[in-house]
């Protein structure tokens, strides 16, 4: 495939110019994008990723197409998982969601430069040494091994307080509160980093780490630096407003990770063929090609979007999915109960009693060992709970409610 630099040139001409629109029209001005504004451009972006695929079919043909949909199906997978760290950072630091878009956005920006940096290394090594795709499927097997690992460990990594934040919490003189969307501000009469700019270092550490997951995974796929280029592009493009959008949806997913543990493993597979096939190392078949089955683009597609789909529906509707949904609901309707004021209309107080009594009606038919993995704090659960109720039967015969919920326990 001969790519002109015409064409580099108005593909990276158009992925700038949707990050300074992004920046210019949602991002300067500080807000949280309603649902309705975060889903419209979500799909604005992945309309456009898939409208690109088509430019990709009349310029390229189909092969090629196969090979950007199947990368950018991949990518995007991995960003929404990314999703989840990025969603703890800035919960570690308490990030005012008026302000998470800044953080959102100097992300994709810093993920950008460092996986074209990884592509530019990854290409270049491909053309140099066949071997490398021995090592990119050993990094994408290697991975796919620990996510597993992290499933069936309790242990969670604080992925908010890696070495480079601690690095710069020793050395620099920083501060616990925020300015503002300020990077610097004055405390005591010397300049300090603020917590915006310590949570944006911890999200480009963790962006380096992405990087060394992802382009090998898209390599697998395809060897052709444009159809990486901009398959990895086109996967961040509106990672922002999807990051508002499933906010509350992400940890519905609860098999994402065993998801990509099963592509990641089988592109991983995949590379190794490609290797053996390519083969140039003296120690392995004496340096011959070995003559072993390889994966076309065709199936590998097929494999990524059926785990996933598979993976979505056994989140959303396996027992312990349908648990996390009902445990979940019911959490955020009692909050929603504590939270009224004295005032409320008596339809909503009734109709949120009516909800969450529904709702509690379910729970003896979860299971202990989900009950214990998915509720937090069942002590604090049930307190939140007996004061919503408390609350309702105090309205119920006064027609006023006068105690307040009580303070969060662990």
């Amino acid at each position: 495939m001969e790519i002109t630099t015409l064409q580099w040139g108005i593909t990276i001409a158009l992925i700038l110019g949707l990050l300074a629109y992004d920046f210019v029209f949602h991002v300067r001005t500080p807000h949280e994008p309603t649902v309705r504004e975060a889903a419209v451009w979500s799909a604005v972006y992945v309309g456009i990723a898939l409208l690109f695929g088509l430019v990709i079919l009349w310029l390229e043909g189909p092969t090629l197409m196969a090979e950007y949909y199947g990368g950018y199906v991949t990518e995007k997978a991995l960003s929404v998982d990314n999703l989840f760290v990025f969603l703890i950072i800035m919960g570690s630091f308490a990030v005012p969601r008026a302000h998470q878009q800044k953080v959102l956005l100097f992300g994709i920006v810093f993920a950008l430069f460092a996986r074209t940096a990884f592509i530019l290394v990854g290409a270049a090594a491909i053309n140099a040494f066949a071997w490398v795709f021995y090592l990119f499927g050993l990094i994408l097997i290697l991975t796919a091994g620990n996510l597993i690992k992290g499933e069936l460990s309790e242990e969670k990594e604080d992925e908010a307080n890696n070495v480079i934040v601690r690095l710069a919490r020793r050395v620099l003189h920083t501060t616990d509160h925020y300015d503002g969307d300020k990077l610097f501000t004055v405390q005591n009469g010397k300049r300090a980093l603020t917590p915006m700019l310590l949570v944006m270092v911890a999200i480009g550490g963790t962006d380096i780490l992405f990087a060394l997951d992802s382009i090998p995974a898209i390599f697998g796929l395809t060897q052709e630096p444009y159809i990486v280029f901009t398959a990895t592009a086109f996967s961040l493009m509106g990672l922002r407003q999807l990051y508002f959008l499933i906010d509350g949806l992400l940890d519905r997913l609860i098999y994402l990770s065993w998801g990509l543990s099963i592509i990641l493993a089988f592109i991983g597979v995949k590379l190794m063929l490609h290797a053996l096939h390519e083969n140039t190392l003296p120690f392995i078949n004496d340096g011959e090609h070995v003559a072993v089955v390889e994966i076309g683009i065709g199936t590998s597609l097929a494999v990524i979007i059926g785990v996933l789909v598979v993976t979505v529906l056994g989140s959303l509707y396996s027992p312990k999915g349908r648990a996390l949904r009902t445990i979940q609901k019911t959490q955020n309707l009692t909050e929603r109960y504590l939270a009224l004021p004295a005032d409320a209309p008596a339809s909503e107080r009734n109709g949120l009693a009516e909800e969450i009594a529904a709702l509690q009606e379910r729970l003896p038919r979860i299971s202990e060992t989900h009950k214990n993995e998915l509720i937090e704090s069942r002590a604090w659960f049930r307190s939140r709970l007996e004061a919503a109720h408390g609350q309702h039967r105090e309205f119920q015969e006064t027609g006023r409610v006068h105690t307040p919920g009580p303070e969060a326990v662990d």
